[in-house]
This record gives structure tokens, sequence and C-alpha cells, in this order.
């Protein structure tokens, strides 16, 4: 059985609805990072890296979202695309995973989390989070879904993000990018993504950001134990 490690969140919830949208069996596994027990060292073992989602097919450890949604793509033969496209479909996954996430979640920490207001960081951030969603939506004029005429991945993945424009871009959200606006409609119209969004609504999450969560969730803010 696929173990699937998990706390709500961007990356883990593209887990959540790749498993959604395909019905794959899998256990899931909450870890609760406000609590920090992706520190532990029983989970650093599925992830070195210390962070969810994480997976575990039969002791076969794949860990960061984009990698997990390209092994149970390749695994299963779902959402991947054609064949033709599958150089698209690469650049739009390494666009989201080493461009879209981490200028989105750096945003939201220095908007957000930041114990002081540093107008630089918080411009530089905001602006290259949006300066994404730009590419996306001039990517999807005149398009359905990211890659080819065909639902992969890529959608899946960018949508784990996108699901959290307000957080990351403001109260305006997706309004200044109309493509990327009817684009999300389509995804979040479909039935997996109401069953992705209540995976693991059974479970207690801490829901706090208190002084624990903010070690847990920032350990490299704080001196080493």
């Amino acid at each position: 059985m696929l173990k699937f490690y998990f706390h709500p969140g961007p990356n883990p919830m593209k887990v959540a609805l790749f498993l959604a949208e395909t019905g794959l069996p899998y256990e899931l596994i909450p870890v609760d990072t406000l609590k920090g027990e992706q520190h532990t060292a029983e989970f650093k073992k599925i992830n070195p890296n210390a962070k969810t989602p994480a997976i575990d097919d039969n002791g076969v450890r794949v860990f960061d979202s984009n990698a997990i949604l390209l092994y149970l793509a390749e695994k299963s033969g779902k959402l991947q695309g054609k064949v033709q496209d599958r150089g698209e479909l690469l650049s739009w996954l390494m666009f989201i995973a080493t461009g879209l996430g981490p200028f989105s979640g750096q945003s939201v920490h220095f908007r957000h989390h930041a114990p002081e207001k540093i107008a630089y960081a918080t411009n530089r951030y905001l602006r290259e989070a949006q300066r994404h969603y730009e590419v996306l939506n001039e990517h999807l004029a005149g398009r359905e879904f990211l890659v080819s005429d065909e639902y992969t991945i890529a959608d899946v993945s960018a949508w784990g993000w996108i699901d959290k424009a307000t957080v990351v871009l403001g109260e305006e959200g997706l309004a200044p990018y109309p493509n990327l606006q009817a684009w999300f409609n389509r995804i979040s119209a479909r039935p997996a993504v109401e069953v992705a969004r209540n995976i693991g609504n059974d479970v207690a999450f801490k829901g706090e950001f208190d002084e624990e969560a903010k070690r847990a969730f920032f350990p490299q803010n704080f001196p080493k134990a």
C-alpha cells in the first residue's frame, strides 16, 4: 500500500489531487508540521529534507511534490500527457518547481510571517510571484490546459499554488490574470478537487501559528538546539 505523508498545504495538496483524480489506493499518514513532526528521525528516513509531502511505495521513498507527481504518473500511466509533449510537460513542471512554488512561498513568508517588515524583500518576492503569474496568464491565452490540449500533472502541480493566490498576492488574487482565473475555475470544478480538499479533514492538525509552530516551520530562524 502506498503511504502518503501529508499536511494540508500547497505542495501536499498537489499529490492529494493526483490521488483523487486517479483513484490510486493509499494510506494517509498525517505529519503535523506545526508540531514539528517533520523533524523526527523516523520521518527524515522518508524525506531527509524534513518537508511534506513524501510517499513510501513499498520501500521506495519519493519526496518533493513534483518528483512524486512524475513518479506516480509514470508508474500509473495517468495524467502524464502525450509522448510528443514530454518536453513541454517537463518544462512547465520545472517552471513550477523552481519558480512559481519557491517565489510564492517567499512572498507568503515576507508578507505574513517575517518578524520584521523588510520592504525590499517583500517587494522582491511579491513582484517575482506576480511575474510567474503573468507568464502563466499569457501562456494560457486560448488554452484550456498548460500542456497541449490535455489535463496533466502540470495542471495538478500548478493548481496547488494558484489555489493560494490571495495569500501569495493579496486580496486581488487572480483578478489581474483572466486567463489564469478561467483555467483555475476549470480545474477547481473537477469533482476530484472537492475530494482532495477533504483529505485529512478528520485529522486534528494544529492550527495555531504560535512560538512552537514558528520554530518547527522556520528552524533556520532560530539557534540550533
